[in-house]
């Protein structure tokens, strides 16, 4: 009979693994937003980030978590893109130093230049917890569009991410 009742939450924790992996965003549709967020801590993110700005999905974006050393025209020359992209349309985040700050920088960035629409930018398997904490910082003001940017995880990662998340959703419940 205890056994059983163990069982049970393990047995949802399982599920709900299942589905965290099975659900993980990809990159998103080809929609115009009015700002894009980059989240630093992955290859690929502020590729994805540049591109779609180049391409005018957007008119500005915020690149969020940077260390505080780096400077635009680093960034412009490291990425290949004219420093006046950086000077015109792209903004460094240098407060965040986890996913929960990332989202409270993106969410005052947003609110300064009066955007109702972003493109939240990050690895495929941060996506959900990111997104999360973006919606819980901008509340149901803001359309948050997920644009994962596709990995390979190992299963540590994501079984730590996945836990990450689901402490996240329980504190939420008691406004932490």
């Amino acid at each position: 009979m205890i056994a059983r009742l163990f069982a049970i939450p393990v047995l949802l924790w399982a599920i709900g693994f299942a589905l965290f992996v099975a659900l993980m965003p990809g990159p998103a549709d080809d929609r115009a937003t009015d700002a894009i967020v980059v989240l630093t801590g992955g290859p690929g993110r502020i590729q994805r980030g540049l591109g779609l700005l180049k391409e005018g999905k957007a008119q500005r974006m915020l690149v969020s978590g940077v260390d505080r050393r780096v400077k635009p025209h680093e960034l412009a020359m490291e990425y290949d893109v004219p420093r006046r992209l950086f000077d015109r349309q792209i903004d460094l985040g240098i407060e965040s130093v986890d996913t929960r700050s990332n989202a409270v920088e993106a969410a005052d960035w947003l609110k300064h230049n009066g955007f109702n629409t972003v493109r939240l930018v990050t690895t495929d398997w941060h996506m959900q917890r990111a997104r999360f904490e973006l919606r819980q910082a901008v509340g149901q003001k803001v359309v948050v569009v997920a644009d994962g940017v596709p990995s390979e995880p190992q299963l540590v990662p994501l079984l730590k991410e996945y836990n990450k998340y689901l402490l996240r959703r329980a504190s939420a419940l008691f406004g932490v």
